[in-house]
């Protein structure tokens, strides 16, 4: 998409609630965190790395909220935004780019905003709501030809792409913040969490719930749900994944994709609320979103 400028960013805030908005001198503007995805960039990685930049602020991504689209000189700007929540905080340091940061209520931050986009973004998250826990659907990435395997299935580990696209995960699945990591009991299962489990040093849980030969999709649903409400990241199989979105969706009262099927090492991230689907996103570990 050649005449496409792609970017990501996000809508901070913090109890009151207060929204944090930049100024950038060089355009004399007022706007919420974002910035141009860099080539082989993914956009959740984006978003968190503008918004530390910009604020100084590590984000914890929440729900996605609206993409927003407006034409830069001939070419056309596409941010995708996030709500998001302080993870850690430095302190704030003035450069050419960014040189005010302010934390404002949400009538003061609207009457502050520049433009009208940024302004319809803020009253869409207003709606709520504000706070949710994300639920990582996440299909198993490659782990070779079943065919060429002769050991037992279970034991099949990943391929170097499915070991490269591990790694890449860790650092998506970060985005959201610690999470409860869950997996099939299969090598391949575990081997797709095993980075991002080690990075925010919790244990891998194994669940026959969710593997493959060992459950029915009313068993996975039923387990699936029952951790609705914590952050979690579950690692399955291709053949579980549709029924777990299915599942959900049916349950929580919504339309369930028309195409629920991930490719190996997709995920979809669900985000939940007081029981309802706040926001439905899919994501694959190498760029785009």
């Amino acid at each position: 998409m050649p005449d496409v400028v792609r970017a990501a960013g996000a809508l901070l805030w913090r109890d009151g609630p207060e929204f944090a908005l930049i100024h950038r001198p060089r355009h004399d503007d007022w706007s919420f965190p974002k910035g141009k995805i860099d080539p082989g960039e993914h956009a959740l990685r984006a978003a968190v790395r503008e918004v530390e930049e910009e604020t100084g602020v590590v984000p914890r991504l929440g729900r996605r909220l609206p993409t927003v689209s407006y034409p830069v000189g001939d070419r056309t700007k596409l941010v995708d935004y996030w709500a998001a929540r302080p993870a850690a905080t430095s302190a704030f340091t003035p450069d050419h780019e960014v040189d005010e940061l302010v934390w404002l209520p949400a009538e003061e931050a609207e009457a502050r905003l520049t433009y009208r986009h940024d302004a319809g973004l803020l009253r869409e998250f207003l709606q709520g709501p504000f706070t949710s826990a994300p639920m990582v659907i996440l299909r198993h990435a490659s782990a070779g030809e079943k065919n060429a395997w002769r050991e037992a299935d279970e034991l099949r580990p990943l391929d170097g792409t499915g070991r490269a696209d591990a790694v890449a995960l860790a650092e998506l699945l970060h985005s959201y913040g610690p999470l409860r990591v869950v997996s099939s009991t299969t090598a391949r299962c575990l081997e797709t969490v095993l980075p991002y489990a080690r990075r925010v040093r919790v244990p891998v849980e194994t669940e026959p719930a969710f593997t493959v030969g060992e459950t029915n999709p009313e068993r996975a649903v039923e387990r699936l749900l029952s951790m609705a409400g914590t952050p979690v990241v579950v690692s399955t199989h291709g053949e579980i994944v549709n029924e777990l979105i299915a599942g959900l969706c049916r349950e929580l009262g919504e339309k369930p994709p028309d195409d629920p099927a991930l490719d190996k090492g997709e995920f979809w991230a669900a985000h939940l609320a007081d029981g309802s689907l706040a926001a439905l996103e899919r994501h694959a570990p190498a760029t785009g979103s």
